[in-house]
């Protein structure tokens, strides 16, 4: 019945030209002499096709293995073990069920491979389709060890299975329908999930992995014809042998070009990221000197595609390319891995340039005027390391965290890995892997800093601290767990964790009569846009029977459209009885249109402009500046970060009304503060 499905699929969908004569021959139920004689033609054609599936699939099946176990080691480390070792033992399964129908028969008195017939061997090309199949069903629960591509190891497991399916369409072109029934799951899966997770870039995306799928699927099926062709005047006779001969090198400079552009990227014709990754392993696996990477990455190239156009830009790409190949001439490995980034490998000892100098050069290279562009409106920054790791993945994680230092700092800036940023690394992936344990176990406290009036005594407000004492790494600076909370799918969990302990403190300071006191969490624009903040806050109070009164928001200004694009959500808040307040003012991107929005009610002066306040003329005329803004516009202002008398002087003589800061009382557990203002003995 199978076999009956398959063989109709083909002919009722899939007719190639060149096959219209051998079809016809194949089913055509006359039995006439020219047509046993072209049946016999086209029963070699199959069993060629069914040899070379056979020693292809023999080829691949190690290197589908070696791929599955580099997948089990990543979905291990990812904190997905379980699913990693159940996928890999699933994909044992199916490559050994393809192992036994592709090991070739042997008769055990002529020890030789029997011949079929024309229907056992359709039988036995069949059977490998359908186990083709079942390992296509497997490699579509990839998404089980990455949450449906949504974890940081998304990335790799996309970059796996479009290596995969590639792979199997370069080993299965003697017979289409085999590749296609693998390929077909594993890349349906991956646009079910970037389709499901939405988001413009990843609907691109997925749109993409469709028109990719395609194309693998029409290059399985013209190398298939071509396959068929080829075998067909193989077999015709001897003297179209050089006719087939040149048929043979057509399709092996096809498979030649494919492979080369599956490894090069098509606009720069440098190694893409496949090509480079494969590159720099096979250099890695070659000696023991010390190797160097670098990835580039283009300041202000977004503005360019913005202004002039993507046409404009692919020209600029170009340009860059053939600078960075001119000064890299030698050994050197380069490739375009991303819109504006590029990766450079090579030997550190095969040039007498250090990799600083090196570095520089490329940056001078590329901030040279642009034709038809202003000078100095390209640049770029570099982050590199050096040394003798044969890790291809996390070499590219150490360049990657030197370049994001890099461009930190400003453009045309150069940043090379060190023992600070491995520190900071594996501090954050310990955060990653410990962080949900402790979150559910309460380990990190959520602390309070007070904020004074005027006289430096009266108690008016509390801010909410995040504090964490790792095992290893001792307190971990908040925003890093804030950060790795977000890109690790905790955000909402640790929100809620933040305010379940603030709403304790309200209603502890509610019995103690402090109901005009409010406590302060601070909370991003990104927060908010990618979070329900807005019925989180209000449903929470409402359980917890708080009083919106005495909760104040501190929002942290981001981007210049950070505020607007979630205002709505603030709105929300505001007419709820929320405070609203803008933190950091000064250094942000606040302007006269969103403090005049009726929600804000508070704004915070940075701490950079209150530190030595005593002693700077012109942060004191800022300061006096903002109170009187704030003064005009009806608003409450904080000075944050004050440390000294002194400043704390200052800042009374200009009138600032509200003060927070070490001199005053660093943040600590909420019992230090009662205990620090007398207040235990008013319970």
């Amino acid at each position: 019945m199978t076999d009956t499905i398959l063989l109709t699929l083909v002919n009722a969908h899939i007719k190639p030209v060149v096959f219209k004569g051998l079809f016809k021959i194949m089913y055509n139920e006359n039995n006439t002499e020219e047509e046993t004689k072209n049946n016999s033609l086209n029963m070699l054609i199959r069993a060629d096709q069914l040899a070379a599936l056979r020693r292809n699939i023999l080829i691949a099946i190690p290197v589908n293995l070696a791929i599955a176990a580099i997948a089990l080691f990543v979905s291990i480390h990812s904190q997905h073990s379980r699913q990693g070792v159940a996928w890999f033992a699933a994909v044992c399964v199916a490559n050994a069920m393809r192992i036994a129908q592709a090991w070739p028969s042997i008769d055990k008195k002529t020890r030789e491979t029997p011949q079929f017939s024309l229907h056992e061997t359709q039988r036995a090309l069949n059977r490998l389709c359908l186990t083709a199949l079942f390992s296509g069903l497997v490699w579509a629960l990839v998404p089980v060890l990455c949450n449906g591509y949504t974890t940081p190891q998304t990335l790799f497991y996309l970059t796996m299975v479009c290596g995969i399916t590639a792979g199997a369409i370069t080993h299965g072109t003697p017979f289409a329908r085999m590749p296609s029934c693998f390929i077909l799951p594993p890349l349906l899966s991956v646009f079910g999930c970037l389709l499901y997770t939405g988001g413009f870039d990843r609907n691109w995306l997925a749109l993409t992995v469709l028109i990719y799928g395609a194309a693998l699927m029409r290059f399985a099926w013209q190398s298939e014809r071509a396959f068929c062709e080829t075998n067909f005047l193989k077999n015709q006779a001897v003297t179209l042998a050089n006719s087939l001969e040149e048929a043979h090198s057509r399709a092996v400079l096809t498979a030649q070009e494919m492979s080369h552009r599956a490894m090069h990227d098509d606009l720069t014709g440098l190694f893409n990221r496949s090509g480079f990754i494969r590159e720099i392993t096979n250099r890695l696996g070659g000696g023991a000197a010390p190797f160097c990477l670098m990835l580039l990455d283009l300041d202000g190239f977004s503005a360019i595609n913005d202004t002039f156009g993507h046409h404009s830009g692919d020209r600029v790409l170009i340009e860059i390319a053939r600078r960075l190949s001119e000064t890299l001439r030698g050994t050197f490995a380069l490739a375009r891995l991303g819109v504006d980034e590029f990766a450079i490998f090579h030997d550190a000892q095969t040039t007498d340039t250090s990799p600083a100098e090196l570095a520089t050069r490329l940056i001078t290279s590329v901030a040279m005027p642009l034709a038809s562009f202003d000078a100095g409106r390209l640049s770029a920054c570099i982050g590199l390391c050096t040394g003798a790791e044969r890790d291809v993945t996390e070499l590219l994680t150490h360049a990657n965290e030197a370049l994001l230092t890099a461009k930190k700092t400003g453009r045309g800036q150069i940043y090379m890995f060190d023992e600070r940023l491995r520190a900071r690394l594996e501090m954050r992936r310990d955060i990653e892997r410990n962080l949900r344990r402790a979150l559910e176990e309460g380990e990190p406290e959520v602390w309070y800093q007070p904020v004074f009036g005027y006289d430096g005594q009266k108690l008016v407000s509390l801010e909410a601290l995040l504090r964490w004492n790792h095992p290893k790494h001792g307190l971990v600076p908040p925003q890093e767990i804030i950060s790795t909370a977000a890109l690790s799918g905790l955000a909402e969990p640790l929100l809620r964790y933040i305010l379940s302990s603030v709403c304790l403190t309200i209603q502890e300071l509610r019995a103690r009569g402090l109901t005009q006191m409010r406590v302060a969490i601070n909370i991003s624009p990104r927060e908010i846009s990618h979070l329900a903040v807005d019925e989180i806050l209000l449903s929470e109070l409402a359980r917890c029977n708080c009083p919106t009164s005495m909760l104040e928001v501190e929002i942290t200004e981001e981007t210049a459209l950070d505020i607007r694009s979630v205002q709505d959500k603030l709105i929300r808040l505001a007419r709820g009885g929320v405070q609203i307040s803008i933190d950091d003012f000064g250094v942000g991107y606040a302007t006269m249109a969103t403090l005049r929005q009726s929600y804000v009610n508070k704004i915070k002066i940075d701490r950079s402009f209150v530190k030595d306040i005593a002693k700077s003329h012109g942060n004191q005329i800022l300061v006096q500046s903002i109170l009187n803004l704030g003064q005009s516009l009806g608003l409450q202002v904080v000075a944050e970060g004050v440390e000294t008398k002194d400043d704390a002087a200052c800042l009374r003589r200009l009138g600032c009304g509200l003060l927070q800061g070490h001199y005053f009382l660093p943040s600590v557990r909420l019992e230090a503060i009662l205990e620090r203002l007398g207040l235990h003995e008013q319970s």
